[in-house]
């Protein structure tokens, strides 16, 4: 059995990749990236490491053949690019007569009415088109997403958020990574949807989280999106970020992330690191 993980050098993949090696010999794994040199080491370690550009189909078929058990991993991009490169990469793993297909997905992702939603809607539907044995890692949000707004508590800055008390099932992005290697590596996972969440927690029980990691009260500064796009542009934000973040805090507002599951400790075979402890991790490493 072969398994291959796409977008490997990124920060996820990156994370996939070492949680397999440490239960799956290096030459069962094959890797797929846009820039080979970029995972020299993994070469050096063993790791089959393939060519692809999900812009350029006729790359990924080379790259997925033989492949039976294969991780898709969202891409970057709009909405349009997204959908077209997932489609690419789903049609190739078809044609390469891939034996089963994992994909990092949105919480909720059938029904979300979060902007980020289209992509994955989109991927999910192309999966299950082709009739390959699936599972769907619908990934909530990595608590790494909030390194920015931890950086400007630091320096002193409030905890800015137009979230009002919408709720969040973050977690770090080394769990997600290791739920994601679970399945790949496990068995009993075809056809499942698994919905990756942390306990759902507003911004201000995050901060409070945060004020006990740090000794100290974190300020939480609610304000209306305006006020927010605002105090975005003047801390610094480039202006096509800011409608991206003001999509983030509408759709937390509106519930989009609030998921009650247990299907990460399911996945892990334990429970997820504590909030506390996991922000304790992300301060150190900024600190």
């Amino acid at each position: 059995m072969k398994i291959l993980v796409t977008g490997a050098t990124g920060k996820l993949g990156a994370k996939v990749v070492e949680a397999l090696l440490q239960s799956v010999p290096a030459s069962r794994l094959a890797v797929s990236v846009r820039n080979p040199e970029k995972a020299e080491a993994l070469r050096a370690r063993g790791v089959d490491v393939r060519q692809a550009d999900f812009d350029r189909p006729e790359t990924l078929d080379a790259a997925f053949a033989g492949i039976d058990r294969l991780l898709i991993i969202s891409a970057d991009g709009d909405t349009e690019t997204r959908i077209r490169q997932h489609t690419n990469a789903v049609e190739a793993a078809a044609r390469a007569k891939v034996g089963f297909i994992a994909y990092t997905s949105l919480a909720n992702a059938a029904d979300s009415k979060l902007f980020l939603a289209a992509p994955h809607q989109a991927t999910e539907k192309a999966i299950l088109a082709t009739g390959i044995p699936y599972s769907f890692l619908r990934n909530n949000w990595y608590l790494e997403n909030e390194i920015s707004s931890i950086q400007g508590v630091l320096a002193g800055a409030p905890w800015v958020t137009s979230a009002g008390s919408g709720k969040v099932g973050w977690a770090l992005q080394q769990e997600y990574a290791e739920a994601a290697a679970a399945v790949l590596s496990g068995s009993g996972h075809e056809n499942t949807i698994y919905e990756l969440s942390g306990k759902p927690l507003t911004q201000a029980e995050l901060t409070a989280a945060l004020g006990a990691v740090l000794g100290k009260e974190v300020p939480v500064q609610q304000v209306d999106d305006a006020a927010y796009a605002e105090i975005m542009g003047q801390a610094g934000v480039p202006e096509f970020i800011v409608p991206f973040l003001i999509g983030i805090q509408q759709g937390i507002r509106e519930g989009t992330l609030e998921l009650e599951s247990n299907d990460f400790e399911r996945l892990l075979g334990r429970p997820l690191t504590p909030i506390q402890e996991a922000l304790g991790q992300l301060v150190k490493g900024i600190s």
